[in-house]
């Protein structure tokens, strides 16, 4: 049994967590910093490294302690390396680098996009057993919206992906649009729930022939028609200011019609790119994917065995991180790094 600690600092979320031969789930322990940042809409870069400061030890110290081991029991440490905000993922590294160090432990830096990819590897409901490649993987996050498709384990073909605003930024900038809060995944579902999806006829950019995404043009309409609902005039497309004349029920269907236009583009999409490439399964994963028309829609339409991770599993979590650096280190023996890698923060999977 190989037994590795895993460790995320890429954002907002101190996270580690105790995984065996990849799949089974030790401990799991993730200390948000959202209520921290709602204040300013977004992740401020400076609070979240220093709040990764304070809690990274603590963090670290309760997954050892949950998953009923002790050091010597662990065989490796796994840290996210990239991408991500700079000075978050040096208080994760850096942390990495010493208890790896103090307790003469491999250490394997793992890229945060295929942390995602194998949360759908973890044994947890919802997640599939055996996988038959090739797989089409959807990545759907706060920063990152893409296609990938995996033709073994570690390795990657990129077939597309979002030419401006990730489905994740463009959530938050609608939700900051029509007044919801942060973070604004949540607050448009929440907002949504109550709304009529059909209620406006929002674009879709299908961007034919390829497999990109394109989500700006989206968001444009939905503040040109707060803007419409205001009686107010939008400002050239650009101007995110939060509404504060909207009737509650206008909100709920223009949180419904725009949640459904990033659905329909992302399941349609990812199912033609699956076709193509003769996939046995659809994979989805990122923070994105907790989102429940998305889930819904794509267990509707999917022709495909579908695979989505359960929610604890879908946002930023150290469990993935361990659970990808079995598969790409210790699973095909590639090499531990030296003590003196740096932070990637533009680090592409494929």
């Amino acid at each position: 049994m190989t037994l590795i600690l895993g460790i995320e600092t890429s954002c907002d979320e101190t996270a580690a967590a105790v995984v065996a031969d990849g799949r089974r789930l030790l401990s799991n322990v993730v200390a948000t910093q959202i209520d921290l940042h709602r204040k300013y809409g977004g992740v401020f870069p400076e609070m979240a490294s220093r709040q990764h400061v304070l809690a990274i030890m603590p963090v670290v110290r309760e997954a050892v302690a949950q998953a009923e081991i002790g050091w010597d029991h662990l065989d490796a440490i796994a840290v996210t390396q990239g991408p991500g905000l700079a000075g978050s993922l040096l208080v994760g590294v850096n942390a990495a680098k010493g208890i790896a160090w103090a307790n003469g432990l491999p250490l394997l830096p793992v890229n945060h996009l295929e942390g995602h990819v194998y949360s759908n590897w973890i044994e947890a409901p919802g997640n599939r057993a055996e996988k038959a490649f090739p797989l089409l993987i959807l990545i759907v996050s706060g920063g990152h919206t893409e296609l990938v498709a995996m033709v073994d384990h570690a390795e990657y073909r990129r077939l597309g992906g979002t030419i401006d605003d990730a489905a994740g930024e463009a959530f938050d900038k609608v939700a900051r649009l029509l007044g919801l809060g942060y973070p604004g995944g949540p607050a448009v579902q929440r907002a949504a729930a109550n709304g009529d999806a059909a209620a406006y006829d929002l674009p879709r950019a299908w961007l034919p022939g390829t497999h990109d995404f394109s989500f700006s043009g989206l968001k444009t309409a939905v503040l040109r028609l707060v803007a419409q609902e205001e009686g107010s005039v939008a400002d050239d497309g650009r101007k995110l200011t939060p509404s504060h004349g909207l009737d509650d029920q206008v909100v709920a269907d223009l949180a419904a019609s725009f949640q459904q236009a990033v659905v329909d583009v992302l399941v349609d999409k990812s199912i033609a790119a699956a076709e193509e490439i003769g996939a046995t399964e659809i994979c989805v994963c990122g923070g994105v994917s907790a989102n429940a028309a998305l889930r819904r829609t794509f267990a509707e339409r999917s022709p495909l065995p579908l695979s989505i991770p359960p929610l604890y599993l879908c946002t930023d979590n150290a469990a993935m991180i361990a659970a990808a650096a079995y598969y790409r280190h210790a699973l095909h023996h590639t090499p531990a790094s030296d003590f003196g890698i740096d932070i990637k923060a533009n680090f592409v999977l494929a």
